[in-house]
């Protein structure tokens, strides 16, 4: 009865308004959805953090997204894969609730998204190296550490992003509260191998004679000791990830479409998200998918695994059995049942409750 007399009112009172003055139409398709996304995600409690900005990391500026219910919360930086396949662009959709538990951190890193947008190529491109983006990472930790008091942080890699945050765990395990591996990359070529004839043996159960003959075109498949081409990366990701080893029952990877209706992205930023995801892997992705970090069995901080059941993108078999063998402080291993490479979208609210139960508390012991 109150809710019908009030509506009464509230009409009776915008029958007596003057009208409203017209406003003007919204500066693109997108502008008006994007700006109901941005303003029902805005942070506003008190002592929240909201900042896009550019910071200045290994002599080019690269672009970061920070956002939290509380700056005092422990800092979650995510270390995004590809290469050049950045996160910030599905935050807006896939991270929100762990900005209550939280200060989370998407970075654009060299080579990807807005901070490939920011710079010129040409002056990037002779600093495109492995070990760059862990300096990078050092120095983006750094300024985290000072810029919000806090002597560590949690570090979330994933995929490409993995073998980044591993290495960085291994070089300053004392700034971590954690380090947490999703997607992990550990022996690639073992990975890859597995990957391949994973695909093989869904072509020919499914009688594509066509997908049959392009795999088998590029037998051997992650010859011991040989770099893999790149074109063959590409033909065998090709069947793999239509045989649901990216998301798990799509034939392919749907997730970065969010980008289209992120925030922080202009029109025209939106439309050039992924550009550099091609340029990233002709510099990065032959050279890493060489790498194999299994010998790598003791790490001086906490350690999570996320690994989704059915990704065969970085075998999440693979990671189960060195994870095994590690010794650290503290581990633990997490099955994602309905996930295949793509956690983040496919199962966020577990991803939550996982980093709420096994991460959040390493932060207050």
């Amino acid at each position: 009865m109150w809710t019908i007399r009030l509506f009464a009112v509230a009409l009776a009172t915008l029958a007596l308004a003057p009208p409203a003055p017209a406003q003007e139409p919204p500066a693109s398709a997108r502008a008006e959805a994007v700006g109901v996304i941005r303003e029902l995600r805005r942070i506003v409690a008190p002592q929240g953090v909201e900042r896009y900005e550019y910071v200045r990391i290994g002599g080019i500026d690269q672009f970061v997204s920070i956002r939290g219910q509380d700056r005092a919360n422990p800092v979650l930086l995510v270390v995004h894969g590809g290469p050049g396949f950045p996160t910030s662009g599905i935050a807006w959709w896939a991270t929100r609730g762990r900005e209550e538990y939280f200060t989370v951190v998407h970075w654009d890193q060299r080579g990807a998204g807005k901070t490939h947008l920011a710079n010129d190529p040409a002056r990037v491109a002779p600093s495109m190296r492995p070990q760059r983006f862990v300096d990078d990472t050092e120095e983006l930790v750094a300024w985290l550490r000072r810029e919000f008091a806090q002597d560590k942080v949690f570090l979330l890699g994933t995929s490409w992003g993995s073998y980044v945050g591993l290495e960085f765990a291994l070089r300053r395990p004392e700034w971590l509260h954690a380090y947490i591996g999703m997607g992990q990359a550990i022996d690639s070529p073992e990975s890859e191998r597995r990957g391949y004839a994973y695909a093989l043996e869904q072509a020919r159960r499914d009688g594509n004679a066509g997908a049959v003959a392009e795999l088998e075109s590029i037998a051997p498949y992650a010859r011991e000791g040989e770099p893999i081409p790149l074109a063959k990366i590409a033909l065998e990701r090709k069947w793999s990830d239509y045989y649901g080893g990216v998301m798990a029952w799509r034939q392919g990877q749907v997730d970065g479409i969010a980008v289209r209706l992120a925030p922080e992205y202009s029109d025209a930023e939106a439309a050039r998200a992924y550009e550099a995801n091609g340029w990233s892997q002709e510099f990065l992705l032959s050279d890493v998918l060489s790498v194999d970090l299994g010998g790598q069995t003791r790490l001086g901080c906490p350690l999570i695994i996320l690994a989704g059941r059915h990704d065969r993108s970085v075998n999440s078999q693979v990671a189960y059995e060195w994870f095994g063998r590690v010794q650290a402080p503290y581990k633990h291993f997490e099955w994602f049942e309905h996930s295949a490479h793509e956690i983040l979208a496919e199962e966020p609210g577990k991803l939550l409750v996982t980093l709420v139960q096994h991460a959040r508390p390493l932060a207050t012991r």
